[in-house]
């Protein structure tokens, strides 16, 4: 038994010798995920965030630029300025296009400084865990090496903190939207130091005097290869939204404009979106640490969008910079595998005919076209429904006390008469995604906007404005209130109609007889040029459907 005990005794203490002596040789890593909760900290404690404070009389944007330091910004679709006091990407108009129709319209605002109404405007920089280093913030003056920042001329800020670090800021600007901010660091310190890079767009956004829209419109991004879409609404005062992503991209989204941070694809990324006060909102990553050794260099480089959605554009640069689904920035909604084939079938049309409107028309012709056969069948069985509608209505009749017995009489006949009383419904369930995803190409698509048809339509994208007050001079309510088009395509859909054999139930005819007047009324404030094209596809519709009704003999 001794025995026993002094080998189990042994056994113990060479154990633990063989602990110590493994943790001696091969001592333990660092847990990478210290570095993580590292990053999350700097991002809580140390990220600039938004003014909010609103002044009591806002600023035009000229005037809030005026006494400031700043360089140029110009090519072929851009102007404005960066603020050299901290840098701030804070004006910029898109010069291809304009607020409205008129001759003098001005360019589209797309960033604007702090103190005018609304606010819009990105940073970029360093953050560190150390209070007591120096970085560039907002209220930093950089010096300026260069003159105005264009595709051919980049700039260069500079700027020293006074304990042995010097910042550098290369910005160079491409023929489109796209910028790039390449950081860099100078260590002359005499010690390591660890810096992290972020980046943040602000924003004031009054919710109150926001318009109803079918796109989204708000805060948008793809983090880790995943749609991500924060309505202003959905985001209360000193909430917040984060995400971790490895690529990607993030910012905020308009109906045809948008701003956005490009991520790294080869770090992860840690990306937040908040209400960082009333009205104000933020977009903003911190990226991996950047460690620079005493009298070493330390370097990030970042890209910024602030353009138009313009689809073609954004596929081009998704795959120069492989930027993850960098066309998820336009709504392409539900039937997305539509909706963008859609458009550029569209766009190529457009670019053929020269006209958006002929184009929207050609479009549906080719729609109708590839649809005729199913469409064929289908008008084929409803024809004949109508053939037979006599004998149905000697039936319901004669059983008009025998609902089951009816039903099966009714059933009899279309088996006699080869009919198929649902395939009448497969083209309207067919052309319902078609509808919606039109729809959609006409709400988001940026090339629709302000592109004139023939006559009084000078913008395919907004409703028709030769209204029945405007004809009248009439205070007709603002819901009762449509175009010719709407009208001319309720008027389609009614002789459509006609041409339908009418449903055995007396409440269901009523209700589809009410059903023209319905979508006249609700589509007479969509897209005019959705109207057109409903419009047309009713024609041709007709013109289909009577030609087979001709062909079996049904009046």
């Amino acid at each position: 038994m001794k025995e026993e005990m002094k080998g189990l005794y042994a056994a113990i203490i060479l154990s633990i010798a063989v602990i110590f002596a493994t943790n001696w040789l091969f001592p333990k890593k660092q847990a990478p995920a210290n570095t993580a909760r590292t990053t999350e900290i700097v991002q809580e404690k140390a990220l600039p965030a938004a003014e909010e404070t609103l002044p009591e009389k806002f600023l035009e944007t000229s005037d809030a630029v005026k006494n400031d330091k700043r360089v140029n910004i110009s090519n072929n679709v851009l102007r404005g300025s960066i603020r050299l006091k901290g840098a701030r990407f804070d004006e910029l108009y898109l010069t291809k296009y304009k607020q409205t129709l008129a001759a003098n319209s001005a360019d589209v605002e797309l960033l604007a400084p702090a103190g005018t109404r609304s606010p819009y405007y990105a940073e970029f920089g360093w953050i560190s865990t150390d209070d007591q280093l120096r970085l560039p913030n907002a209220n930093t003056n950089w010096t300026l090496k260069g003159g105005e920042l264009t595709p051919q001329t980049p700039v260069v800020l500079e700027w020293n903190n006074g304990q042995g670090l010097k910042f550098v800021r290369k910005i160079s600007l491409d023929e489109h939207y796209m910028f790039n901010i390449e950081q860099i660091v100078e260590n002359n310190s005499g010690k390591s130091i660890t810096l992290y890079p972020y980046g943040l767009i602000n924003r004031g956004h009054d919710e109150k005097k926001s318009a109803a829209s079918v796109v989204h419109e708000g805060m948008s991004g793809v983090l880790d290869s995943t749609l991500k879409e924060i309505k202003f609404s959905s985001l209360k005062k000193g909430e917040k939204e984060e995400f971790k992503s490895t690529g990607g991209w993030a910012g905020f989204s308009d109906r045809y404009w948008f701003s956005a941070f490009i991520l790294d694809n080869n770090a992860e990324s840690r990306v937040k979106f908040a209400q960082t006060g009333k009205d104000f909102y933020q977009a903003d990553f911190v990226g991996q640490p950047v460690s620079i050794g005493a009298n070493t260099v330390g370097t990030f480089s970042g890209k910024f969008f602030a353009g138009a959605k313009e689809i073609k554009l954004l596929d081009a640069y998704a795959q120069k910079y492989n930027i993850d689904k960098f066309d998820l920035a336009v709504d392409f909604g539900w039937y997305y595998f539509l909706t963008k084939p859609f458009f550029y079938i569209l766009d190529f049309l457009f670019h053929f005919i020269g006209n958006m409107g002929w184009a929207i028309l050609l479009f549906a012709a080719l729609l109708r076209l590839a649809m005729f056969p199913i469409a064929n069948k289908s008008y084929e069985s409803m024809s004949k429904m109508k053939k037979v509608q006599p004998k149905i209505q000697d039936l319901q009749e004669k059983f008009k006390d025998d609902r089951v017995k009816l039903q099966q009489e009714m059933m009899n006949l279309y088996r006699k008469e080869k009919i198929n009383p649902a395939s009448g419904c497969l083209p309207m369930l067919i052309q319902i995604p078609v509808f919606f995803s039109l729809y959609k190409v006409l709400n988001i698509s940026i090339e629709i906007r302000h592109a004139p048809f023939v006559g009084w339509i000078k913008d395919l994208s907004a409703p028709d404005p030769l209204t029945i007050s405007v004809l009248t001079h009439l205070p007709i309510p603002s819901f009762l209130d449509i175009g010719v088009w709407p009208i001319v395509m309720g008027l389609t859909m009614y002789i459509q109609q006609k041409l339908n054999p009418k449903p055995a139930n007396k409440d269901q005819a009523r209700m589809f007889a009410l059903m023209p007047l319905i979508f006249m009324f609700m589509l007479g404030h969509f897209a005019s040029g959705l109207v057109i094209y409903w419009t047309l596809s009713n024609v041709l519709s007709i013109m289909q459907q009577r030609f087979i009704m001709k062909r079996i003999g049904v009046d």
